[in-house]
């Protein structure tokens, strides 16, 4: 069920929006569709009041021969008349309503000595115990009248209470009135709810306000998610180290806030990684003059074994500056991220390395597309396989595409590393003497600056022994390691 409801703020916050309208409208509904029953029937009793209380004088200034053919031209299928000796209430005026259709009808048939009126209400439609009332009455009126008793459910228009259809929903009421010669004139009803035949223009009214609200809560979230897009995008690409400028701080007072914040620590940030850099480089040529010093005196030193190591000493003090000053100068540069092929940028580089003689070989995917710094991506990937090839004997190259991005896997034939190094062989100047050694040239710089490369482009670097030998460095990049 999860997975169907929206992940984004904006869907949902229209699904909170829809979900809180269906129920209102719904409530609202039923709180209308209840109102419009009690109204209906309130309207329906005082119809049928002011008709009885109209057939009732009527009926007593008419002969008794006469009042048969009264009642059986006013009845209806719903809707039946009949005069009795008895009243065919025996148990009324017990609720509220009843007590009060009582007084009404009494009240408009105010002026003479007569019993009070009865009424009763079932809210089943026509009142069952009447079904079969007075049976030999009305079989009597129908012999009397020439009529046929079986049809009396279908089309009766006789006096009693058969020949009325059985409403099987809404109400049913009885009146029994006494007229002024003794006789009782009985009225029985079934009153069918009125159907929602408003209901499909509530529908179509719910669909257009739905419609409504989701256009406008569309247009609203989107005003108000749109700046945490951008906060979103804007955070990423600086935590990969790409340049950022500072963002417009629109939206709500809280957005707003946020946006300022973010703002503030981009630039601090920002600010601390151009210091920092700038003082590595200054160091790493402020070095040059003293370690050039150092050279020329170390030349006037007699030839000897002394001689050798000071030189040997000094030449890789002046690599580890140079290395450290080019690595300082390519972070000033800020490289653009573009849009590059991974599988040709890998292919190229192994091209490259092999025509220096290594050992290089690569299998990957035909195309696979990636915005990144490729200087910089290029350098990382280049130190990886010149220590594979380097220290390893040769180095196989593999690129497949994951879930999520691009993985390239570096196996090599060497001894391997201790798995407590795997982490320590990243840090700066760190230099493994057991497969490392001072005369290969290598000065422990080249994974620290990989390792910082790719991490920049938002993805690691990861080694593993493998158990046929050899070293794994797998480089794991996200699709949008470099997108804006």
């Amino acid at each position: 069920m999860r997975k169907l409801l929206p992940k984004s703020l904006g869907g949902q916050l229209i699904l909170l929006l829809l979900g809180a309208l269906t129920i209102s409208h719904l409530l609202g509904f039923l709180i209308f569709s209840d109102e419009r029953r009690l109204a209906m029937r309130s309207v329906h009793h005082m119809e049928l009041l002011e008709r009885t209380a109209a057939m009732v004088r009527v009926l007593e200034t008419t002969s008794p021969e006469t009042r048969e053919e009264i009642l059986r031209a006013v009845g209806s299928p719903h809707l039946r008349y009949w005069i009795s000796a008895e009243t065919a209430l025996t148990d009324a005026n017990a609720e509220d309503i009843e007590l009060w259709l009582a007084d009404s009808l009494g009240r408009m048939l105010a002026g003479g000595d007569r019993p009070p009126v009865r009424a009763h209400i079932t809210d089943d439609g026509w009142p069952g115990e009447f079904m079969g009332f007075h049976d030999s009455v009305h079989q009597g009126m129908m012999s009397h009248h020439g009529g046929d008793e079986k049809s009396g459910d279908d089309d009766d228009h006789g006096s009693g209470p058969r020949g009325l259809r059985r409403s099987d929903s809404g109400m049913g009421l009885t009146l029994s009135v006494p007229l002024i010669d003794g006789q009782w004139l009985n009225v029985a009803t079934g009153f069918r709810a009125p159907r929602s035949g408003w209901a499909w223009p509530t529908v179509v009214s719910m669909a257009l306000a739905a419609l409504a609200i989701l256009l406008v809560a569309t247009l609203t979230v989107r005003r108000i998610t749109r700046p945490l897009k951008a906060l979103s995008n804007a955070a990423e690409r600086l935590g990969r180290g790409e340049e950022v400028e500072p963002l417009v701080e629109t939206g709500p007072a809280e957005l707003q806030r946020t946006t300022a914040a973010f703002n503030a620590m981009r630039e601090r940030l920002t600010r601390f990684v151009r210091d920092r850099t700038a003082m590595l480089a200054a160091i790493s040529h402020d070095l040059r003059t003293p370690l050039t010093s150092l050279r020329l005196h170390a030349e006037l030193v007699e030839e000897g074994e002394t001689r050798d190591k000071l030189l040997a000493i000094l030449e890789e003090m002046q690599r580890m500056t140079e290395a450290t000053l080019a690595f300082a100068r390519e972070e000033a540069a800020r490289e653009e991220t573009r849009p590059v092929d991974l599988s040709a940028l890998v292919d190229s580089l192994c091209d490259d390395l092999a025509e220096l003689g290594m050992e290089v070989s690569f299998a990957g995917a035909e195309r696979a597309p990636l915005s990144c710094r490729s200087v910089g991506l290029k350098r990382a990937l280049r130190n990886l396989i010149e220590n594979a090839a380097a220290y390893g004997h040769r180095a196989r190259i593999a690129l497949e595409e994951t879930p999520d991005g691009f993985a390239i896997h570096i196996d090599d034939d060497g001894p391997g590393i201790p798995e407590a190094d795997h982490e320590r062989v990243f840090g700066p100047f760190v230099r493994l003497e057991e497969s490392r050694s001072r005369e290969t040239g290598g000065i422990g710089i080249g994974m620290a600056i990989a390792r910082s490369i790719v991490r920049a482009h938002g993805g690691d670097i990861t080694l593993l022994n493998r158990p046929e030998g050899g070293l794994r460095a797998t480089v794991r990049l996200p699709r949008d390691s470099g997108a804006s």
